[in-house]
């Protein structure tokens, strides 16, 4: 199970209270110093089973400089997303958690940190 945050964000830090606190064994990724590669972003996209504008904070300044919210998204963009995300992490939703079944989940509710847990090969 790997988990990757940003320290400064409280879900991020919550979620690693929550596995803590179940004793789970896994490895911290601090996704904004140990950048996520195009493929490595599609990878986890397979395995969350959603699409990169998903997991795209638009809110983010450098969302809104790069106007992601007029961006299409279809298969046709995709590419151009993904690239996004690996060329400016800060739009990567957190925390992701690849979970040991082979999927992952976006923890940003003790929920769906609960559901990670749970998915045992």
């Amino acid at each position: 199970m790997e988990i990757w945050i940003n320290p400064a964000c409280s879900k991020c830090r919550s979620a690693l209270t929550l596995l803590d606190a179940e004793g789970a064994d896994y490895t911290v990724r601090r996704y904004l110093e140990d950048v996520p590669s195009e493929d490595e972003i599609r990878q986890v996209l397979v395995r969350l089973g959603l699409e990169p504008w998903d997991i795209t904070r638009t809110q983010e300044p450098v969302a809104k400089e790069l106007g992601v919210k007029e961006w299409a998204r279809d298969e046709s963009s995709r590419d151009r997303w993904v690239k996004a995300l690996a060329e400016h992490p800060k739009l990567i939703q957190r925390p992701i958690i690849t979970a040991e079944d082979g999927t992952a989940v976006v923890g940003r509710t003790d929920e769906a940190v609960q559901d990670a847990l749970s998915r045992k090969s």
